[in-house]
C-alpha cells in the first residue's frame, strides 16, 4: 500500500504493538471481507479525508463522550470501545484484537454483505442474466451500506450496556436485601461498591442516549450521515463509466451502480428525507432509553433501601436514648439511696440510737420505697411526653 503501511491478513492475527503514532485497524468492505492495518492516523487521514480533530476523537489514551459525527465522506463513531470510521464503501474498526471488539468484527463480517448478494454458479449466461435481474429487483429494498454498518455498531452497543446493565442487577438486588435484614460493615462496603459501579454505568448510557437523541432532534445532522446520497449527488454516473471510487469487482461496482443512481433520485427527490435513518436510531434510542430506565429503577431500589437503613439506624439510636434515660434515672435514685446511707454511716452519736436499733431498718426500707417511687415517677413523665415507648 506504499505509505499507508502493510497490509496483513485477518485470519493471521498478526497485530504487533508499535508507538503511539501507530496503531491497529481493521478494514471491512461491503463484501465484508476484512484485512489488518497497521498504519499511523496521517494514512487514516489520508484514506477516509477527515480532520485530526475528528481522529483524536477515537484515541483510547483520551478521553471523549461517545460520539456519532456525519462528515463529508465518512461517520465517525466513538461509541464506548467501539471506535470506527465509515464510509460509503468500508468500515475502519480500531483495536480489532479486543476482547469487546472481536464480536463486532464478527457481525460485521455477517451482515455487511447485501441480502440479495449476486450469487454466480456454473450455468449459462441466461441463468446468470436471470440472477442480476433478482439481484435488481431485490436492491429497492437493501439498506445503505453506511447505514448497515452503523446499525451493528449502535446494536453492540446497546447490547453491551444492557447485558452490564443486568449483570448489575443480578449482584445488587441480593446485596440489598443482604443488607436490609443483616447491617454490617462487610454488606455495607459490597453495596457501596455496587452504588460506584451503578453510577459509572449510569453516566455510560446516559451518553449514548443523549448522543441519539441529540441526532433525532436535528434532521441536518441525521442527513449528514447519509454518505451514499451525498456520493451520488457529487459524483453522478454517467453512461460511460463508473465513478472512480467503484470498487474493481464488476459485480460489487454493477450494485453500487445501482445504489447510487437510486440514491441520487432520491436526493432529487427530497434531500430531507431522513425517515429511514429516523426509524434506525428511533429503535436503539428506546433500547438504550430501558436500559437506562433499569439503572433508575435501581437507583430507587437503593435510594428505598438507604432510607430503611436510616430509619432502622434511628430506631436503634431512639432504642439507646430510652436505655440511657433508664440508666440516668437509676443512677439518680441509687445515688439518694446511697446518700441516705452514707450519712448515717458516718460515726456520729445519735440520741435516738441508744436502745431503738429497730430504727435502721425502718429507714433503709422508707429510703428504698422513695428511691424506686422516684424512678417510677421519673419514667412515668418521660412517657407522658413521649420520650420513651409505651
Amino acid at each position: 500500500m506504499g505509505r499507508e503501511g502493510h497490509i496483513v491478513p485477518l485470519d493471521t492475527h498478526a497485530v504487533t504493538k508499535k508507538t503511539a503514532a501507530a496503531r491497529s485497524w481493521i478494514m471491512l468492505d461491503c463484501t465484508g471481507e476484512g484485512t489488518v492495518l497497521d498504519v499511523d492516523k496521517y494514512a487514516i487521514m489520508h484514506r477516509v479525508q477527515i480532520h485530526a480533530r475528528d481522529l483524536r476523537i477515537l484515541d483510547p489514551l483520551l478521553s471523549y463522550p461517545s460520539t456519532i459525527l456525519g462528515r463529508e465522506r465518512a461517520i465517525v463513531v466513538n461509541l464506548e470501545h467501539i471506535k470506527a470510521i465509515i464510509t460509503a464503501e468500508e468500515v475502519l474498526l480500531r483495536d480489532p484484537t479486543d476482547d469487546n471488539v472481536i464480536p463486532i468484527v464478527e457481525e460485521l463480517k455477517r451482515r455487511l454483505p447485501p441480502a440479495n448478494a449476486f450469487r454466480q454458479g456454473p450455468g449459462d449466461g441466461n441463468e446468470q442474466f436471470n440472477g442480476q435481474n433478482d439481484v435488481e429487483a431485490g436492491e429497492e429494498d437493501e439498506s445503505p451500506f453506511e447505514f448497515r454498518a452503523l446499525e451493528v455498531a449502535l446494536e453492540a452497543i446497546c447490547s453491551f450496556l444492557d447485558a452490564r446493565t443486568t449483570e448489575l442487577e443480578t449482584a445488587a438486588y441480593p446485596a440489598l436485601d443482604e443488607l436490609t435484614s443483616k447491617i454490617s460493615s462487610r454488606n455495607l462496603d459490597r453495596v457501596r461498591k455496587l452504588k460506584s459501579a451503578m453510577t459509572r454505568l449510569t453516566a455510560r448510557v446516559q451518553k449514548v442516549r443523549d448522543e441519539l437523541e441529540q441526532l433525532l432532534d436535528d434532521d441536518d445532522d441525521m442527513a449528514d450521515l447519509y454518505l451514499s446520497r451525498k456520493m451520488a449527488s457529487s459524483s453522478p454516473i454517467s453512461g460511460s463509466g463508473a465513478p472512480n471510487w467503484l470498487p474493481a469487482s464488476p459485480t460489487i461496482a454493477s450494485k453500487i451502480s445501482r445504489a447510487s443512481r437510486a440514491s441520487a433520485a432520491t436526493f432529487r427527490g427530497d434531500e430531507n428525507d431522513v425517515e429511514e435513518l429516523e426509524m434506525l436510531l428511533e429503535a436503539y434510542f428506546m433500547q438504550v432509553d430501558g436500559t437506562l430506565n433499569k439503572l433508575t429503577t435501581l437507583r430507587e431500589y437503593i435510594d428505598d433501601t438507604e432510607d430503611y437503613i436510616n430509619i432502622q439506624l434511628d430506631n436503634h439510636r431512639n432504642q439507646l436514648i430510652q436505655l440511657e434515660l433508664f440508666l440516668s434515672s437509676g443512677t439518680v435514685c441509687l445515688s439518694i439511696y446511697s446518700l441516705v446511707a452514707g450519712i448515717f454511716g458516718m460515726n456520729i452519736p445519735y440520741t435516738w440510737n441508744d436502745g431503738h436499733g429497730f430504727m435502721f431498718k425502718w429507714v433503709v426500707i422508707l429510703s428504698g420505697v422513695v428511691c424506686a417511687s422516684l424512678f417510677v415517677l421519673i419514667i412515668s413523665y418521660a412517657r407522658h411526653k413521649g420520650l420513651v415507648g409505651s
